[in-house]
């Protein structure tokens, strides 16, 4: 049998060696504080604690980068609503903290002391303070303006004809659905390249994509800010103009067939019209392209003509032309 001794010895050796193994293994926990303040300090989201009504306390080097600064010093006597592009964000996100007590990725614009605005996930909670009892809050702040940037680029993406950038049908059907909530009118100005399968075939289809493009171009930097070109077909594009400049529909195709004789090494028809009663954008652009077609017709058969008259001066005995009823 082992004495007293032998068995209060063995108690110390156990202590110490569960002590031992307490320090090895301490920064393994969060419970360790160097541990949880080395996370916090490395991780890569913005951690922060404000009081209710904005007050910034500690955050740490993550959300010190999302906004810019190397201190909290630099951010002054800045509230949380101070830092937001739209304040009313931030009391839209206290009611939800008040109700439930926290808040999971909540949206929000941040402008940084130079200007620059990001986008922001924020997950917070609150929690009261043991010693004074006042309301504290814990959040974490998502830096997501990459990923918003990809998302608009790709949502561009799907509204734009890939050869020339201008928007496509699905634009227009979207546009559409915007313009009838607000009951706004529109006006459209078609624009078709004549002759463009002779000239494809003639030059070939590189130098046709090469015509479309500069097409595009000059139809892109005559239509206002406001005003948006759409290519609706192979070699048709669409100017939709909304608002009081809906009116000026008839006014822009003219000016457009004007100059455009001189910046663009095809022919353009136009076609227009304007928003009649509760029409559908489609039943706008139709109207606009039967009075494109009715404008070429007139247009070959006067060609035709002049043509035909002048043949008859070269020899003498001008034919006779059959004029339409």
């Amino acid at each position: 049998m082992r004495g007293a001794g032998s068995k209060t010895g063995s108690r110390r050796r156990k202590s110490s060696e569960r002590r031992t193994v307490a320090s090895a293994t301490g920064p393994r926990l969060l419970e360790d504080p160097w541990a949880l303040a080395e996370f916090v300090r490395n991780v890569q989201e913005g951690i922060y604690v404000t009081t209710t009504d904005g007050r910034i306390l500690d955050a740490n080097p993550a959300f010190l980068r999302m906004f810019g600064v190397s201190s909290l010093a630099e951010l002054g006597e800045c509230k949380a609503e101070e830092l937001l592009v739209e304040p009313q964000r931030r009391l839209d996100e206290l009611a939800v903290l008040a109700t439930d007590g926290s808040v999971r990725e909540f949206e929000l614009e941040i402008r940084r002391p130079d200007g620059e605005v990001r986008t922001v996930l924020d997950t917070a909670y609150q929690v009261a303070d043991p010693e004074t009892g006042e309301t504290l809050f814990h959040g974490i702040l998502i830096d997501i303006t990459d990923r918003k940037e990809l998302e608009r680029q790709l949502f561009q993406a799907a509204l734009r004809d890939p050869l020339t950038g201008c928007y496509n049908r699905r634009f227009l059907m979207d546009r559409e659905e915007e313009l009838s909530r607000g009951r706004r009118t529109w006006g459209v100005v078609i624009a078709d390249i004549d002759h463009f399968k002779d000239y494809n075939d003639l030059h070939g289809h590189d130098t046709g994509d090469r015509v479309l493009v500069r097409v595009a171009r000059f139809l892109t930097g005559e239509a206002r800010p406001d005003d948006a070109v759409v290519r609706i077909g192979g070699d048709e594009f669409l100017i939709l103009l909304t608002g009081s400049a809906s009116r000026s529909a008839e006014t822009v195709a003219k000016r457009l067939h004007t100059i455009g004789r001189e910046k663009v090494p095809v022919g353009l028809s136009y076609g227009w019209a304007v928003r009649e009663g509760r029409e559908s954008l489609e039943d706008t652009i139709r109207r606009a392209d039967k009075g494109l077609l009715r404008k070429r017709a007139l247009e070959r058969r006067s060609s035709v003509r002049r043509r035909s008259e002048a043949a008859g001066r070269r020899t003498g005995s001008p034919r006779k032309i059959n004029r339409p009823l």
